[in-house]
C-alpha cells in the first residue's frame, strides 16, 4: 500500500518496482495489496514487480469498493462487483489466478454469505486459491466460513492495537484454523521510534486525520516507543524489530506484513525474525505495556465504523 499509496511521498514505479525485487532477494514471499490502493496502480506496480517470479510468491489482493471518476465511492460487495474486480485485478497483476482474495471491509447491504458465495465460485473456476476477510467481526467470520472455509483474516494489531485478543478474532482464529495476517505491525510507523510529536506529516499523508497521531496522542503514546526501545537496546535490536518480533512470538499462525518505501528499513524488517523474544521478555513487554494507556483510537469515526462488522 504504502509504496504509492495513503503515506504522504509516492515512490516512482520504477522505484518501486526495484524495491519489491529487493524484498524478493531479502526472501520476502508474501506480498499484499488492493484494487483502492491508488486505486489501480498499486496492483499494477505488484504485477509488474513479480512476473518474473510469480511461482515463488503468494499474492493478495482486495475488493469490496466501488469507484466513480477514478476514486473509490463507497463500498460495494455484490456478487457481480466481486467477479468484475478479480477481472480487472488479474489483469493488473499479470497473474491467472490469485492466490489469497480478501473483502476489504465487510459491505452491510449484501449479505456475508452471499460474498462467501461468489468467492466460492471464483475458486471453482480456477480464479482465487483462497478466500478471506479483512477487518470483520468474528461471527460474520463464523458465517462466512460456513459457506466457504476462510483461510486468513487482515486485521489491525501491533503492541498498540490490541483488539483482536478481546474482540474474538483471535478465538475466531484458533477455532477455525485461519491465518491472521496483521497489517500495520509498526502502528504506521510510530513503533519504529521515528515519530515524535513534532513530526509534520504532508497533506497526503492518510496519518493525519487518524486520532493517534495528533501531537498531544504521539506525546502521551511515546511511552510504548521508550518501552520498545528498552527491549531493544537489551537485544541489540531496533525498536521496529522488537515490535515484529513480539507479534511473531503470539501465534504460528500470525503473520505481520510491515510496509515501506525504504530498503534500509526493508532490511530492518527482515531481519526482525532473527530477534527472538523467550518468556521472560515477554512477560516484562507484557506487564509493560500493560500499564501504558494508548491515546487516541487508531481511526477516526466513520473509519471506525466499517470495522468489526
Amino acid at each position: 500500500m504504502g509504496l504509492n499509496f495513503g503515506y504522504g511521498h509516492a515512490l516512482s514505479q520504477s522505484d518501486s518496482v526495484r524495491l519489491i525485487h529487493e524484498a524478493v532477494d531479502l526472501g520476502v514471499t508474501f506480498f499484499d495489496t488492493a484494487e483502492v490502493y491508488g486505486p489501480f496502480t498499486n496492483e499494477e506496480i505488484v504485477g509488474e514487480a513479480l512476473a518474473p517470479v510469480r511461482d515463488k510468491v503468494v499474492i493478495a489482493t482486495k475488493f469490496g469498493f466501488k469507484f466513480a471518476d477514478g476514486k473509490q465511492a463507497g463500498l460495494d460487495s455484490r456478487p457481480e462487483r466481486i467477479r468484475e474486480a478479480v477481472e480487472a485485478s488479474l489483469k493488473r497483476l499479470r497473474v491467472d489466478v490469485i492466490d489469497l482474495l480478501y473483502q476489504h471491509r465487510v459491505d452491510p447491504d449484501v449479505p456475508i454469505e452471499d460474498v462467501a458465495g461468489a468467492v466460492k465460485d471464483l475458486i471453482a473456476a480456477g480464479k482465487v486459491k483462497h478466500f478471506g476477510l479483512s477487518e470483520p467481526g468474528a461471527q460474520t467470520v463464523r458465517r462466512a466460513h460456513a459457506v466457504q472455509p476462510v483461510t486468513a483474516l487482515q486485521n489491525e494489531y501491533s503492541l498498540w492495537t490490541r483488539g483482536p485478543e478481546t474482540n474474538g478474532i483471535l478465538q475466531a482464529c484458533e477455532e477455525l484454523g485461519i491465518g491472521l495476517v496483521a497489517y500495520s505491525p509498526l502502528g504506521k510507523g510510530f513503533l519504529t521510534g521515528a515519530m515524535t510529536k513534532d513530526t509534520k506529516l504532508e497533506d497526503n499523508d492518510f496519518r493525519k486525520i487518524l486520532p493517534r497521531f495528533t501531537p498531544e496522542a504521539m506525546q502521551k503514546n511515546q511511552a510504548l516507543v521508550d518501552l520498545l526501545k528498552r527491549i531493544a537496546g537489551e537485544k541489540r535490536a531496533t525498536p521496529a524489530q522488537v515490535a515484529l518480533a513480539w507479534l511473531l512470538a503470539q501465534k504460528p499462525w500470525i503473520v505481520p506484513i510491515p510496509g515501506t518505501t525504504k530498503l534500509h528499513r526493508l532490511q530492518e524488517n527482515t531481519a526482525a525474525a532473527e530477534v527472538a523474544l523467550n518468556a521472560s521478555d515477554l512477560a516484562e513487554i507484557a506487564r509493560a505495556a500493560g500499564e501504558i494507556h494508548i491515546e487516541g483510537e487508531r481511526y477516526p469515526a466513520h473509519l471506525m465504523a466499517t470495522t468489526g462488522r
